[in-house]
C-alpha cells in the first residue's frame, strides 16, 4: 500500500476505494459508510485496499 493510498484512506475513503477498484459496489458501500459515519468508512477503505 502506497503512502498516497494511506492518506486517501484516512481523508477521503471513497476516493481511495475508487482509485483501487473503480466505481462499483465496493465504492458505493464505502460512500455510504463514510456518509453515515466517517470512521466505518475509513475502516472499510483500509480493509478493501489492503
Amino acid at each position: 500500500m502506497s503512502l498516497l493510498t494511506i492518506i486517501l484512506n484516512i481523508l477521503l475513503p471513497p476516493l481511495a476505494v475508487a482509485m483501487q477498484h473503480g466505481i462499483g459496489t465496493t465504492f458505493v458501500i464505502s460512500l455510504l459508510l463514510t456518509l453515515l459515519a466517517w470512521i466505518p468508512g475509513v475502516i472499510h477503505a483500509f480493509i478493501v485496499n489492503s
